[in-house]
């Protein structure tokens, strides 16, 4: 039911912010005269912790870019059960960030394991909490 919910979420303005967040990230570090594949890889890790919590949030919420009248049973369990569906797209981040940092940078396999770990758990703790609050606000 947690995959299923999360999959409802608004994933194209989710996209487009964590698009947007990743631009504005590279285009700082480049400012600074910095770049390299560890620049890169931050970039995209800003890129998809915010695509993460976007997507997420809008899921527990009820929010979705499919239409208003899909699943409505879905969308009233996922706002019951928001730390369940915020466990989807923080699994998901915790598993992209490995991948991400192992392919990119040179950092140990228990450091990037940590780092991926630390924004997995950012992304279950905003989305869990905004799921908390719109439930309490309905």
């Amino acid at each position: 039911m947690a995959v299923a919910s999360a999959t409802l979420g608004p994933w194209r303005p989710a996209a487009a912010v964590g698009a947007l967040g990743g631009g504005v990230s590279l285009a700082l570090h480049l400012v600074h005269g910095h770049f390299g594949l560890g620049i890169l890889s931050g970039a995209i890790s800003v890129a998809a912790l915010l695509f993460f919590c976007v997507g997420g949030s809008g899921a527990v919420l009820g929010y979705s870019s499919h239409g208003s009248g899909r699943d409505r049973r879905l969308r009233r369990w996922a706002r019951s059960h928001p730390w369940q569906v915020a466990a989807v797209p923080a699994g998901l981040m915790f598993l992209s960030d490995l991948v991400i940092r192992q392919a990119l940078t040179s950092q140990g396999f228990f450091s990037t394991l940590w780092t991926g770990l630390w924004h997995g758990a950012v992304v279950a703790a905003v989305v869990g909490a905004v799921g908390v609050v719109g439930a309490s606000r309905k």
